[in-house]
């Protein structure tokens, strides 16, 4: 087994920074799929807990007083006998729960283990970690009886060191390959034997799973552009077999290091609540619990982004979106330019310090042959790929240009997304420092203003100025900070980074106060935001694809309505929101004077960058500890 080491600071790293990552496939690919499904599979009961059969764990989560007492009320409500709502609740437990079928296990290992070898040349696994979990997902209903079920089956799996629970805290997958705000219920199933005193602790692992190329990369930007999905069915999977002919590079599963639930809520709970209410009768969660269960999803997030690997090809795409797209099209951007601009990007990541997946002096080349579906090389320039269907007569129409276009750039957003949160930070304080240099006669003053808390804590702003000053971009001297000339660059690229998201604010701000109407539903508001600005594209008054993302639109949707310039009616069932225009438009002529570098107070200033901090860091999902 050869493990590969793997930068998480510059130059400098020591050994102890680097992690051993052992390729799963190699071992696996020197034996038969048949021998490594019919292995032999014994597991260690966890800590020592004793061990339970399925039928032992059913039992103890239907006899418990819990689950009797929620029986017992949804009778009485409904008017139905305890008998029957124990036996729908003994069905949905049938429903929910494992029965170990090692046949089918063994089935699909030996399945799994055929398309993995097809599909990734390896999967790197730090070993030490994966042997700290194991693994079970469920689903989550909202009818009571199911959630009381639930519950109790989670519960009853913690209190007992059953096995490992294995649960996804962002609740769906990224389409956009960013980090989604996390959904609290399972965690909160999870902690709540902890905050009721029935186990002393619990560890929570963070898993993150880093991919080169993303199988379903073309669909994912297809359905952000309102394109529906297709269908399953068994033609359809028959035309998906061809994914087992493309590479799809390398896969790395991070297992990082155990978090203990104890330390990391002490001080944040009043144990007292729990002891004026028995233990088996429901009880809503206080405020104070809430917050604190929000607070560690929300770390464990952050610590996911930071465990995950960044690959070569992530930073390439940050380069290749700050670039002219006639440049990409037309003429191609200078080979030596994409790899010189990504070394210097490399050593920036590296100061920042995330994790980078640098195999060897070889792999910016790999990385673009990789990446054949979205750029290709050719006489020493990278271009887009621009596909044409050869059975289509007609001509593309401007409009079908544009999409298809999109379609290509939402791909390479996607794989700039992987990078986002490890510049996001320092970017904002990039975006609103250089507008006011000019005011403080090339000094940027800063204090512990509150407003920086409510969107932005004081951490985040302190690990900013620190990022900032360690890669030479600024100099920090007590409450000082001094832009230094050698920063410009670094300054730039952050500041661009930006820049889309900032425009798809001022247009949809434009639609939205242009639009006639104060009623609008999201079915309407998606399509005709994307066909205006189909129409800024064609006219070369919008330089961003990024805006034709229905993920970019609902973000900044979201926003609005946190700031309570767009309200949702309640009574409709339509999703119908009403819009403040009013509201809506004094924030897009803060922004506007912002980005147009029109001279502006210090107090203007500090109103300019609340708005900038909380509409970048909802729109790019970015997630505030």
């Amino acid at each position: 087994r050869q493990g590969r080491a793997l930068f998480n600071d510059s130059a400098t790293a020591s050994l102890k920074d680097e992690e051993e990552f052992t390729d799963i496939l190699e071992e696996r690919r020197r034996t038969t799929d048949l021998g490594y499904a019919l292995r032999t599979f014994n597991p260690q009961p966890y800590k020592g807990a004793p061990t339970l059969s399925t039928s032992d764990l059913n039992k103890a989560v239907l006899e418990s007083q819990y689950l009797c007492y929620i029986i017992k009320e949804i009778a009485m409500e409904t008017g139905s006998s305890v008998e029957k709502v124990k036996e729908d609740a003994s069905r949905i437990l049938k429903e929910m729960s494992h029965n170990l079928q090692l046949g089918f296990i063994r089935l699909m290992g030996y399945t799994l283990n055929k398309v993995f070898k097809r599909l990734y040349r390896s999967i790197y696994v730090n070993m030490e970690g994966l042997n700290m979990v194991g693994t079970q997902y469920t689903l989550i209903n909202c009818l009571t009886l199911y959630w009381a079920v639930l519950l109790e089956y989670v519960q009853t799996i913690v209190r007992t060191g059953y096995a490992p629970l294995e649960f996804y805290v962002e609740g769906f997958r990224s389409r956009t390959l960013k980090s989604l705000v996390p959904k609290l219920g399972m965690m909160d199933m999870v902690l709540e034997p902890y905050f009721k005193g029935e186990v002393f602790d619990i560890t929570l692992v963070p898993i993150s799973i880093s991919y080169d190329r993303v199988l379903e990369e073309s669909l994912l930007a297809l359905e952000l552009l309102g394109v529906p999905r297709p269908k399953e069915s068994i033609t359809g999977l028959f035309k998906a077999s061809g994914v087992l002919q493309e590479d799809y590079g390398c896969m790395h599963v991070n297992f990082g290091r155990p978090l203990s639930a104890r330390q990391l809520c002490e001080g944040k709970i009043n144990w007292s609540e729990y002891n004026l209410i028995p233990r088996n009768l429901p009880q809503r969660p206080t405020a104070e619990t809430q917050d604190c269960v929000n607070w560690l999803a929300h770390l464990i997030v952050r610590t996911q982004e930071e465990g995950s690997l960044i690959s070569p090809w992530s930073l390439m795409a940050c380069l290749l979106l700050q670039t002219p797209f006639t440049t990409l099209t037309e003429e191609g951007l200078q080979w030596h330019q994409l790899t010189e601009k990504t070394l210097w990007l490399r050593k920036l990541v590296l100061d920042f310090g995330a994790r980078l997946n640098w195999p060897d002096s070889e792999v910016m080349s790999s990385t673009v042959a990789l990446h054949h579906s979205i750029v290709h090389h050719k006489e020493d320039r990278i271009y887009l790929v621009q596909d044409e269907d050869p059975a289509r007569q007609d001509p593309l129409s401007p409009e079908e240009g544009v999409m298809r276009m999109a379609v290509v750039v939402l791909m390479l957003v996607s794989y700039r997304n992987q990078a986002l949160h490890v510049f996001v930070r320092p970017g904002i304080l990039a975006t609103v420092g250089l507008q006011i240099l000019s005011l403080m006669n090339g000094h940027i003053l800063f204090s512990c203003d509150p407003f920086f808390c409510s969107q932005m804590s004081s951490s985040d702003f302190e690990e900013a100025c620190s990022l900032l000053q360690k890669c030479g971009a600024v100099h920090i001297s007590q409450q000082e900070v001094t832009v230094l000339e050698t920063g410009l660059e670094v300054l730039s690229f952050l500041q661009k980074l930006l820049q889309p998201f900032l425009d798809s604010y001022q247009l949809m701000f434009r639609y939205l106060c242009e639009k006639e109407d104060h009623v609008f539903t999201e079915e309407q508001f998606l399509p005709d935001v994307r066909n205006l600005a189909t129409k800024l594209i064609l006219s070369g008054d919008l330089r961003t694809f990024e805006v034709l993302s229905s993920d970019t639109q609902k973000n900044v949707l979201s926003a609005l309505r946190r700031l309570e310039a767009v309200t949702k009616l309640r009574v409709s069932q339509q999703k119908e929101y009403k819009v403040n225009k009013a509201a809506v438009s004094r924030t897009g002529d803060i922004l506007c004077k912002f980005i147009c570098d029109i001279p502006v107070t210090i107090k203007f200033f500090l109103c300019v960058l609340r708005i900038i901090i909380y509409f970048t860091l909802l729109t790019l999902n970015i997630l505030i500890i």
